[in-house]
């Protein structure tokens, strides 16, 4: 597999950055009527905001670069036929968002034949920009000043401050409670943001231990898998598979192997 050259990677993670945070900027600033609808179940909510900065993002990333694919939560997908895709969420935690809450994000990230090769997830709330491209290093941005992140060295499971999130079904948060009873008592204890993308940076940079996730979409980790990966964390599901539905664990790579093996042990993945 062919590898962009670091200039190119360059040039595609200024764009990613100028375009999340023009939608950013455009999300900062909502409507009073956010005008809410419901997606997969009654609390899964989707606003006019979700979709004006989905189409901002569109017109920005694919300005010039017509040929490149797309998939965005909001229901913009289409295939391109220069091997890049970006993947976008254009608010990863839009109950926040809804509910007037901070750390919601915007999401860009860019594969390229199928690998993530550009991160970049815009905190606004929170006045934090974490990118990151394959090679290059991931970093995060504050106050116009950027440092490279590296996550915790924490290697038991008992000191582990672990984020993670529970889907929108009532079933589905039903069994995620179920395995959260059994891990709260081994783990020193579970932050909750709202946004998977801020999850997996917080781990990047070494604000929590460890996260997981049962029922992510490639729009919920895309940008953020470049930025961990770059910073040395392992994201991956269980036995080795890439992040997905079933189950997503982030962590440095020695805790990342004992909550992928506990997980597994307590069925996490399971389907319900």
């Amino acid at each position: 597999m062919s590898t962009p050259s670091a200039e190119v990677l360059g040039e595609l993670l200024d764009r990613a950055r100028q375009a999340a945070s023009e939608a950013a900027e455009l999300l900062m600033h909502p409507p009073a009527d956010l005008r809410v609808e419901s997606k997969s179940t009654p609390t899964d909510a989707v606003t006019i905001m979700d979709k004006r900065s989905e189409a901002l993002l569109v017109s920005l990333l694919l300005d010039g670069r017509e040929s490149d694919g797309i998939l965005g939560e909001e229901g913009s997908d289409r295939p391109g036929t220069s091997g890049f895709r970006w993947v976008i969420d254009p608010i990863d935690g839009t109950v926040n968002y809804l509910y007037g809450l901070p750390g919601w994000s915007v999401s860009v990230g860019l594969e390229y034949e199928g690998r993530p090769v550009v991160g970049v997830v815009a905190v606004p709330t929170y006045g934090v920009t974490y990118f990151g491209t394959s090679g290059l290093g991931s970093f995060r941005e504050r106050g116009g000043q950027a440092e490279q992140i590296s996550p915790s060295e924490v290697s038991e499971l008992a000191m582990a401050l672990t984020a993670t999130g529970f889907g929108y079904a009532s079933e589905r948060r039903a069994f995620q409670a179920e395995v959260l009873q059994t891990m709260l008592p081994e783990i020193r204890d579970i932050r909750r943001a709202g946004s998977a993308a801020v999850d997996i940076c917080w781990v990047a940079d070494g604000s929590v231990d460890a996260f997981y996730e049962k029922g992510l979409n490639p729009w919920d980790f895309a940008a953020a898998a470049v930025i961990a990966a770059e910073a040395g964390v392992t994201l991956a599901g269980l036995d080795g598979r890439e992040p997905n539905p079933d189950l997503t664990i982030a962590a440095n790579p020695t805790l990342f192997a004992k909550f992928h093996d506990r997980l597994k042990s307590l069925g996490a993945d399971r389907a319900v």
